[in-house]
């Protein structure tokens, strides 16, 4: 079984707790796009892929803004856990199974918005993997539509390879939660070890590990000029305030 796929078949019934509130942050992320989308003057007749949808943190709360939300992702499981979530939202949402390297396998149809966000691209271990992903990609997007996706901020955490990122500490009915990422890198890849440590009655501890390469904003520029698309900017943090940076591109009209 591919390493990402069974990462996320895995933390599926756990993802939710890397939040404090996952509710909230479906309906303040969803707010996020939402501006982006309307800035670059695409409404919410617009019909969306999430190509990367996980259990469904941005496609739950697009779908609850009115948007017209496909989405798909190569875990079983995190498919399974996103149904059930927009059942419970009382959101229609259409899921597929698929990979977002080879997404017309899966679409015949193309999409005027596609995102991948929650650094979901730097899973491609190699160059020739990412270029894949992002042609296909590419493909399923309509003349003039835009591909959203946010990634880690690589630039700056290739100059000091941090072995670990900060601990975020939650407050439960039962006690604490806290949840971090231990990094051991090779060159511009690394494997990362999720811990989830439930700290209340009794200890419960999970662990979960997978695989990234650090993707350069450059490197992923080039590769969305080269595949079609004729405008690439980045937004960061403090201007969208989504943890991440996101990349924006559209592709072209010709």
């Amino acid at each position: 079984m591919d390493i990402v796929q069974k990462f996320y078949d895995n933390i599926a019934k756990k993802y939710d707790k890397l939040f404090s509130d996952w509710n909230e942050a479906t309906r303040e992320e969803a707010e996020i796009l939402d501006r982006i989308f309307k800035d670059k003057g695409f409404g919410k007749e617009t019909k969306i892929l999430d190509c990367a949808c996980g259990i469904g943190t941005q496609a739950i709360g697009l779908a609850g803004l009115g948007y017209n939300v496909t989405a798909s992702d190569i875990s079983e499981g995190e498919i399974s856990e996103a149904e059930k979530r927009a059942k419970e939202r009382g959101v229609e949402i259409s899921f597929a199974r698929a990979d977002f390297r080879t997404l017309s396998d899966t679409f015949n149809e193309k999409f005027k918005l596609i995102i991948a966000m929650d650094n979901a691209l730097p899973h491609m271990l190699t160059l020739n993997e990412l270029e894949k992903a992002v042609k296909s990609i590419s493909g399923c997007l309509e003349k003039g539509g835009m591909f959203v996706a946010s990634i880690r901020d690589y630039d700056v955490l290739l100059k000091e390879k941090p072995p670990y990122s900060p601990p975020y500490i939650h407050k439960t009915e039962n006690g604490r939660r806290v949840s971090f990422q231990i990094w051991d890198w090779e060159g511009d890849n690394y494997c990362l070890t999720q811990y989830i440590i439930e700290d209340g009655e009794e200890i419960e501890t999970s662990k979960f590990s997978c695989e990234y390469r650090a993707v350069r904003r450059d490197e992923l520029t080039k590769l969305l000029i080269n595949s079609g698309c004729d405008s690439v900017e980045w937004k960061f943090p403090e201007e969208t305030g989504f943890y991440q940076p996101i990349v924006i591109a559209k592709k072209s009209i010709d």
